[in-house]
């Protein structure tokens, strides 16, 4: 019984804290766009975690610290970064993340499977773009 216990535990964590709109919710929420993203990314959560309930028990209602702490962090790291980047970077980073929902909805819709979550560096990469070419003006 423990074993299903961790099983369950380590399953829902991983599912549910590696996604694109685990990252991309948060920073946006952070940053002050709105928590939409992260409402849905909670309702696909949702009915997952029925199902994984159904197959691993109580493990997967305590995933719910390791969701809370991943997601709480990246909230924060968008919150700080909202005082600190210039509106310049923040408007690259949100046009870069509305470029990863694009993929998102592809996959969830099955008409293209784009590995959103490889792309993830984008976020990282566009502000650096940004900076590049104001430099070079």
């Amino acid at each position: 019984d423990r074993a299903r216990f961790v099983e369950g535990f380590v399953i829902a964590s991983l599912v549910f804290c590696t996604g694109p709109l685990t990252i991309l919710g948060a920073l946006n929420d952070g940053l002050g766009n709105g928590a939409d993203q992260l409402l849905l990314k909670s309702a696909l959560d949702g009915f997952a975690a029925i199902a994984f309930a159904a197959a691993f028990g109580w493990g997967v209602a305590a995933s719910v610290v390791t969701v809370l702490t991943v997601q709480g962090t990246l909230t924060v790291l968008g919150v700080v970064l909202g005082d600190v980047l210039p509106e310049a970077h923040l408007a690259a980073v949100t046009a870069t993340g509305g470029v990863l929902l694009v993929g998102v909805a592809m996959r969830l819709l099955r008409l293209r499977e784009i590995a959103v979550a490889d792309l993830l560096p984008a976020l990282v990469v566009a502000p650096a773009l940004v900076s590049l070419v104001a430099a070079l003006r």
